[in-house]
């Protein structure tokens, strides 16, 4: 979205912004100046004074296009370019920071021009909401100065709190962004808390609502980016399922940093443990760390984005180099997400169809075989005279790319308000298939999240079934004796219960079968709370031995202690009285038919009589 042209700073509609809800979506706005002198500075921030010293230094070496990507541009007046970056807060928290940088040539300037940033950082990946953001910040700060920042933190402040999953209408001035949030399961624990996630996600099962994100960067142009390596893309999903290191080199960093958006978005709706950083520089802390890595240690799990071609050096043994994207046209225009628009792949003339027999006669013609096999030998060494894109690596792919797939994307043309309108019907048809792939993928471990509510007419006081334990070497075994099901058959060469080892020994399973796990134990406590509400005891405590009729009373006894307990400390919920209320009755349903030496034992407790008053009317 484009800023609207009447958009504007007018005094009398200036909002004061409450910071505390403006925290909800943005943890500070930060605008970058590049001096020739003392390199990158922070020049202002609101809130002022939010930033630590180490982030401040991430903020600035993260916020400007390095030397190399600056000389892919013409020498035009403006240049404005829209990029994010993110890096690690502590422990397991990231920042993520949302660039619009503007670099304006003057000869009359100290060599030539200037240049400065706008960032937004934010604790969340929601690019859908930043992105577009930018494109109204960015622009207005350039025409008016720093009390755009002020301006639009205002209106952001009046937004209601993310709710992740959802469609939200947010107003900025005049404008409206409406923007899908990417859904709970996909984004990290706030504080170990789960977020409210539904029962569906549970369970690995097509979503009917295809426009509803399902991942991360749900926005990313997966088919721009990635579009003259259409026939890598299975071997990069499956390289980014199992956790391996990958890099990824581009021109720019708007390319690099949505090459690796498209990449996290593959795996959805698997949520993504992989460390992955968009635009990464040789002045991140974490790079100290990777280049000290001894010849033979393995790189951690990890996603790099990079536009300095120094990284192929010094990260010379990364197993999976990727390299995409094409040096910067001669345009100033700020694209929505950054796609590679012009690239379009060799043989396409005036087709209306992408073809697999137009990839498949491009990847495999004499002349093109000699270029690939050139081009492996060289290695990714080979970036540093010219820019092509390609996959190094030394993976075999288990799965095959669908014919069917690369069949139904469109080639558009030449024309760019075409192109792009293509480009999203083809970022659909890959994204749909990614996603009935993946989904497939994890439905094998569908029955360890399956829940159980209290049948009926038994006592939801028993303690609900455990979950099925999981046992890695029995569910291998289970799996390939039963097999893996007709689509991934299909698609999958015979040695497909590797994929599935490597995934189970990978970084990303047992965060998410962990996080499966809990909503679904979560789930089963919110059925059984449930039947605790609707179940009239009376009818079961007639059918009672003793025995059971003590159980229910001490289960009983406790839920209403742990209810008396939250509703001290302020954690109750809206119906907390009337659980309350039904508990109590319950636990009177139980005492009536207890003996009754067992019943004036309990009531010389006093707390106890006090929940057990005028049993008799329940019997």
């Amino acid at each position: 979205m484009s800023r609207s042209p009447s958009f504007s700073v007018k005094p009398e509609l200036t909002i004061k912004p409450d910071l505390d809800s403006l925290s909800k979506w943005v943890h500070s706005f930060c605008i970058m100046r590049f001096d020739l002198e003392q390199g990158q500075i922070l020049e202002e921030s609101y809130p002022p004074n939010l930033l630590s010293q180490q982030e401040e230094i991430e903020v600035s070496f993260n916020s400007f296009p390095d030397s190399v990507s600056q000389k892919q541009h013409n020498r035009s007046s403006i240049h404005d370019c829209i990029f994010f970056f993110r890096f690690r807060k502590d422990g397991d928290r990231f920042l993520y920071g949302y660039v619009f940088n503007r670099q304006r040539h003057d000869e009359r300037l100290k060599r030539g021009g200037e240049q400065k940033s706008v960032v937004i950082l934010s604790h969340a990946p929601y690019s859908s909401v930043f992105r577009p953001l930018l494109q109204i910040i960015g622009p207005l700060y350039f025409d008016v100065g720093s009390k755009a920042i002020e301006h639009v933190a205002g209106f952001v402040s009046t937004w209601p709190p993310p709710v992740p999953g959802k469609l939200m209408e947010l107003p900025i001035g005049n404008a409206m962004l409406k923007v899908n949030l990417p859904p709970p399961h996909s984004l990290p624990l706030e504080d170990g808390v789960l977020y409210e996630e539904s029962a569906s996600s549970m369970a690995p099962l097509l979503p009917t609502n295809q426009s509803v994100p399902q991942g991360l960067f749900h926005d990313a142009d997966l088919f721009g980016v990635y579009r003259g390596l259409l026939l890598q893309l299975w071997t990069l999903w499956e390289l980014l399922l199992i956790g391996e290191p990958i890099l990824i080199v581009a021109p720019t960093p708007p390319q690099c940093s949505e090459a690796v958006a498209c990449l996290v978005s593959l795996v959805a709706p698997l949520f993504c443990s992989v460390d992955f950083r968009p635009y990464f520089t040789i002045h991140d802390p974490g790079f100290a760390r990777l280049n000290s890595l001894r010849e033979g240690e393995a790189f951690p799990p990890m996603v790099l984005g990079v536009t300095n071609l120094f990284f192929l050096k010094a990260l010379r043994s990364m197993p999976h180099v990727v390299s995409v994207g094409t040096p910067s046209l001669n345009s100033n225009r700020v694209p929505f997400s950054s796609r590679s628009a012009g690239s379009r792949l060799p043989g396409g003339g005036k087709s209306e169809g992408l073809g697999v027999q137009q990839l498949s006669l491009r990847r495999f013609s004499p002349t093109n075989l000699l270029n690939a096999v050139k081009l492996r030998r060289d290695g990714p060494l080979c970036l540093m005279t010219e820019h092509k894109e390609a996959v190094w690596t030394g993976y075999s792919a288990v799965t095959k790319p669908d014919t069917s797939v690369l069949n139904r994307l469109v080639d558009a043309g030449m024309s760019p308000r075409v192109e792009e309108s293509m480009s999203v019907v083809n970022n659909e048809i890959l994204r749909r298939h990614f996603l009935e792939l993946t989904t497939n993928f994890l439905a094998p471990f569908g029955p360890y999240f399956q829940v159980n509510a209290p049948s009926d007419g038994s006592s939801p006081y028993v303690n609900p079934p455990s979950l099925p334990s999981f046992n890695a070497d029995e569910f291998l075994i289970s799996l390939s004796a039963r097999g893996v099901g007709k689509f991934l058959s299909k698609r999958m060469k015979s040695n497909w219960p590797d994929l599935y080892r490597r995934f189970l020994q990978g970084p990303n399973f047992v965060p998410w079968f962990q996080r499966r796990r809990a909503v679904a134990e979560q789930e089963q406590r919110r059925l059984w709370k449930v039947a605790r509400m609707r179940t009239d005891m009376r009818l079961i405590t007639c059918q009672m031995n003793e025995l059971e009729a003590v159980d229910s009373f001490d289960a009983i006894e406790k839920y209403i202690n742990e209810e008396v307990k939250l509703r001290e400390s302020g954690g109750g919920s809206a119906d907390s009285e009337a659980t309350f209320e039904k508990l109590k009755k319950d636990l009177q349903a139980v005492f009536s038919v207890l003996p009754r030496d067992m019943q004036e034992l309990l009531l010389s407790n006093p707390q106890r009589a006090s929940l057990l008053q005028d049993p008799s009317e329940l019997q």
